[in-house]
């Protein structure tokens, strides 16, 4: 009996100075389910309850979530969400990110932590900086936006920082040289910009640099002081030109998709322990290196997508690891190396060496219709300056001849060309101003303001389109005039107020429907004062804007000052394009070919405010519900930057705008943002209130633009449209669609580069279904789709 309590008090012993089989403080205990109830209480952690032994009890164990402990603190967590193919979605707006860190923070050992597909959202809290043990963090696949926090870097045991696939922006911060034992960083596919800092290259302990798929930009640092790099992935960014300078412990350099140039570094034949070279889609020229087939660890080599140029030939010899290659579309000639030699079709695969290798588009001699002739690829080397040796050569009388006979006839056929175009146009447009009667389009014009020139032109042109469209000329209308087309400003006529004034709807003594906008004029003035607006406003017509009927002034009867203006608009009654989109039943959903129509009419009026008229009208706030349709279904701009509009603030005692409206900094770009939302609404037929939806939608969109083929894409259209679309169409929007949405305003595109997107997917669709138009596109044709037609800009 005494010896059995003598065993039983050894286990006790034993146990108890074996860490991780005490109890678990309460305190952590508590910590660990209020992350499960913050998290909204996920199903990987069903197994988790108020009696669950977290440290000993190994039954609540399972792969995606569990948790590891040190006497009786956390040391690590893991809990991993939903992945593909369907990603966890945003955890709800009650949801705080800073609370969440909050919590954790009370797990003070914490060296481990994984937090991955859980829909987290908002900026990384400054706190994590409280978990000073973190050694290794993941927090991939969330919705985690803005700069990475400075905090990180007082995590001075951080050996491993992942955040992959989130919406981080900004530049990389020059603090992340400040980790001393910083081993693996990884943030691929975010929206990260700029330049890689200088500070990287000094990161001594650095092993692993993945940060493909974002937007960074400029030539690398000098990464040859990083001595233990061993993977860096660059892929998908626009980086370049040069290639950068790196260790010789490289085993991994993926660079594909970037704008290197010039040719690769002789020193990567010295690279013995690459493994994978990567460089596809650049911009490299020159010869391609042979060497880089017999390096002793290389298994993967792809330089896919380049102007590499050379004579490949049989007795070339490959590495013992190597296991694929990709030579395709570049301008090399001669044979395949016998150790690679083999197949057809562009593409070889070796059963017994487990062999790829790709090379079409080349000028190799196969034998088969994959590669170009090889006078393809010479021509093409000189096109991009690069001669091979023997064009090199000064050419002998007879051929300098030739090339000069050539060089001739080729200057002289293009001046020919350029003569026989300029005739063309001239007498087309001979032939245009002889079917019109002439007309003065500017009085008083000066050669010195050709830009308003070109508005007021382009002004009197839209007032002939929007008359022959059944659109009153613009005038003055009295008082008593608008006080019978509202029946006295009834209030059941009200449409609604805001902080300038009142809107009405009404009706004209001729039965035309009319809006009516009330500004009150708190500051003493004239109606001359106001000319300059009047004069503004009276060119605001267009087919694709609620265009400006008349104004009205009321006046103080004492002083004769202005006290109120009205300002007339068409009346557009067929709803707003968010209820033909993403609120339409079924039935009243606007079809592809509608939505293409749409998106240009929109395009279109944004470049008339910013163009057309001089000042231009920018920073416009365009929403999809101020898009409005008219029985033909037109799309409108139906409210736009009006200067009065912020004077009247001003008048007011408000602070109106900070800028005048022709000179807010990046005002265009403001308003092809705005339009991208827009456009993002049209495609997924989703609709969006918040910028946080629009990043998560951009990010959904880069995410199917970038998948293999077209079934992802049409995965994020609207269904109700998706089988009526071509790829191509569908495609070509998304693809605008994306580069509207840029953080950058400098990288959004300009309105004409919108608009040819558009009318050339506009076209695609029309060519895709060519006679076989089926009725469910009704009432609006393919053949109705605006174009730059006389009848419509």
């Amino acid at each position: 009996m005494r010896g059995n309590l003598v065993v039983v008090f050894l286990v006790s012993v034993a146990m108890a100075m074996v860490p991780g089989s005490t109890q678990l403080q309460a305190s952590q205990t508590w910590s660990l389910l209020k992350i499960q109830q913050m998290l909204g209480y996920p199903a990987v952690l069903g197994h988790w309850h108020n009696y669950t032994d977290f440290c000993y009890g190994g039954d609540y164990k399972t792969t995606s979530a569990f948790v590891e402990c040190y006497g009786d603190s956390v040391t690590q967590l893991h809990i991993i969400g939903g992945g593909s193919p369907a990603p966890s979605p945003p955890l709800p707006k009650t949801f705080s990110i800073d609370s969440f860190f909050t919590t954790l923070s009370r797990l003070p050992d914490l060296r481990v932590l994984t937090l991955t597909g859980l829909g987290l959202w908002g900026p990384l809290p400054g706190k994590v900086s409280r978990l000073a043990a973190l050694e290794i963090v993941n927090v991939s696949g969330n919705y985690l936006y803005g700069e990475l926090p400075l905090a990180l870097s007082r995590l001075g045991n951080l050996q491993t920082f992942i955040a992959d696939d989130n919406m981080l922006s900004g530049e990389l911060p020059a603090w992340l040289g400040r980790l001393p034992v910083l081993a693996v960083l990884s943030l691929r596919n975010n929206s990260l910009e700029g330049t890689l800092p200088e500070s990287v290259s000094d990161m001594a302990s650095l092993r692993s640099l993945s940060l493909a798929s974002n937007n960074l930009s400029g030539n690398l640092p000098d990464m040859s002081g990083a001595k233990n790099l061993q993977v860096i992935d660059l892929a998908n960014n626009s980086l370049g030109p040069e290639f950068p300078r790196l260790g010789r412990k490289v085993a991994s350099v993926v660079l594909a998709g970037n704008r290197f140039s010039d040719g690769l570094p002789p020193e990567l034949a010295s690279f013995y322990l690459l493994e994978r070279l990567d460089v596809s889609r650049n911009r490299f020229v020159g010869p391609f290196m042979p060497a880089l087939l017999s390096l002793p660890s290389i298994e993967y080599l792809s330089v896919a997508g380049n102007r590499f140029t050379g004579m490949l030939s049989g007795n070339m010899s490959c590495g013992d690891n190597l296991k694929f290659v990709d030579f395709s579309s570049n301008l090399l000639t001669g044979s395949l190396p016998t150790c690679l030699a083999g197949g057809g079709g562009g593409k070889k695969t070796d059963s017994e060496s487990s062999k790829t290798v790709l090379f079409s588009a080349n000028c190799l001699a196969t034998g088969d219709d994959t590669q170009h002739p090889s006078p393809f690829c010479k021509n093409q080397a000189i096109a991009v300056g690069i001669v091979p040796d023997q064009a090199r050569k000064k050419p002998n009388g007879a051929k300098s001849g030739l090339v000069a006979g050539v060089v001739a006839a080729a200057i002289a056929s293009a001046v020919l060309a350029g003569v026989a175009i300029f005739l063309a146009v001239r007498k087309a447009s001979m032939r245009r101003a002889q079917a019109r009667p002439p007309r003065r389009l500017v009085e008083h014009a000066s050669s010195a303001y050709p830009s308003k020139l070109f508005a007021d032109a382009r002004y009197i042109s839209q007032t002939v389109k929007l008359g022959a469209l059944g659109i009153p000329a613009y005038r003055s209308f009295s008082l008593v005039e608008l006080e019978a087309a509202t029946n006295d400003f009834e209030v059941s006529n009200m449409m609604g107020q805001d902080s300038h004034g009142q809107m009405y709807r009404g009706r004209l003594s001729n039965g035309t429907p009319v809006t009516i906008r009330s500004l009150k004029v708190k500051r003493s003035q004239t109606s001359q004062s106001f000319n300059r607006h009047i004069e503004m406003i009276s060119k605001l017509r267009h087919r694709h804007l609620v265009s400006a009927l008349g104004h009205c002034f009321e006046y103080n009867l004492d002083d004769s000052t202005v006290t109120q203006l009205y300002l007339v608009f068409e009346y557009v009654q067929n709803g707003n394009l968010r209820g033909r989109i993403s609120q339409g039943t079924e039935g009243r959903k606007l079809t592809w070919v509608q939505r293409i129509s749409t998106a240009i009419g929109v395009a279109k009026g944004i470049q008339f405010l910013h163009g057309g008229i001089i000042p231009g009208l920018f920073a416009n706030n365009l929403k999809i519900t101020n898009i409005l349709l008219d029985q033909n279904l037109v799309a409108k701009i139906g409210s736009y930057n009006i200067p009065i509009l912020s004077e009247t603030m001003k008048s007011e005692g408000g602070s109106g705008n900070k800028y005048p409206s022709d000179s807010v900094p990046n005002g265009d770009k403001i308003d092809i943002f705005d339009f991208g939302v827009i456009l993002l609404e049209v495609v997924s037929g989703r609709p969006i209130t918040s910028i946080y939806e629009v990043e998560i939608m951009k990010e959904q969109l880069q995410s199917a633009l970038t998948a293999e083929g077209p079934a992802k894409r049409r995965s994020f259209v609207d269904p109700a449209v998706s089988k009526g679309c071509s790829d191509e169409s569908v495609k070509t929007v998304m693809e605008i669609c994306l580069r509207c949405l840029a953080k950058e305003a400098v990288q959004r595109p300009s309105v004409e580069d919108v608009l040819w997107n558009l009318q050339f997917a506009a076209q695609v669709q029309d060519d895709w279904r060519g006679d076989s138009r089926s009725s469910e596109e009704s009432p609006l044709s393919p053949s109705q789709i605006p174009r730059d037609s006389e009848d419509d800009q």
